[in-house]
């Protein structure tokens, strides 16, 4: 029998994983897995902010958007 955790120890994951930015990018993750009821389980100003600074404390941008971000992009973005 497989365990599925709850929207919100899904949350706190994926929070904690690094993939999500904000606390909308883990609403749309969640209902990408079939999630139901996000709104519900995620609701609050204190939570938010907790699921908020995981998010900022775990972020890894993606290699594309890294890669936007080195001098020789920028230097190729102003020819």
């Amino acid at each position: 029998m497989t365990h599925r955790p709850t929207t919100l120890e899904r949350a706190y994951e994926l929070a904690q994983e690094g993939r999500c930015r904000t606390v909308s990018d883990i609403k749309q993750a969640l209902s990408a897995e079939g999630f139901d009821r996000i709104q519900d389980s995620l609701y609050g100003p204190t939570l938010s902010a907790a699921l908020r600074k995981l998010c900022q404390a775990h972020y890894v941008p993606p290699a594309e958007e890294l890669a936007a971000k080195t001098p020789a992009a920028e230097d190729e973005a102003a020819d």
